[in-house]
């Protein structure tokens, strides 16, 4: 007996549905697309950044990743 997906779970096949979807999308204004971006830009530096964070901290811990080889006490001076 096969497999059969749930009904929610179904794709449709027909074309009509996926030109109902085309036919409501537009071009997003400058404003809207640029507020986008933004967003978008300042997401990416906030991982970025986040990520910096947790690699500094790991780096100064004891048995971290970062640094091998290098007693803590030569990064302080």
């Amino acid at each position: 007996m096969p497999h059969r997906l749930p009904v929610a779970m179904e794709t449709p096949t027909d074309l009509s549905s996926y030109v109902r979807v085309l036919k409501l999308a537009s071009t997003p204004s400058w404003e809207e697309f640029s507020q986008v971006a933004k967003i978008a830009g300042i997401g990416v530096l906030l991982v970025g950044f986040v990520g910096f964070v947790i690699f500094v901290f790991m780096t100064f811990v004891p048995g971290g990743p970062g640094l091998p080889d290098q007693p803590t006490a030569a990064l302080f001076g």
